[in-house]
């Protein structure tokens, strides 16, 4: 059974102006950093923030749950 972790990326606060990540520009990012597999994206909205949940099949067979938020 893979084991599940949570990681957390992009905690910016963000700034007038800030430019919001599409989801697949989140999936592009998570795929870099992790070199996985993504399994499944999801949007979600924690206050009025939006955040990307990415699930993620890595090279070493675990499965990681990465949130991007979506405000850079």
């Amino acid at each position: 059974m893979a084991a599940t972790c949570a990681l957390v990326l992009a905690l910016s606060t963000g700034t007038a102006g800030a430019r919001e990540l599409t989801a697949q520009e989140a999936v592009a990012k998570v795929q870099q950093e992790t070199s996985g597999k993504v399994l499944s994206v999801q949007t979600l909205m924690q206050g009025k923030r939006k955040v990307y949940r990415i699930k993620v099949l890595t090279s070493d067979g675990q499965v990681r749950v990465v949130q991007v938020m979506a405000e850079q």
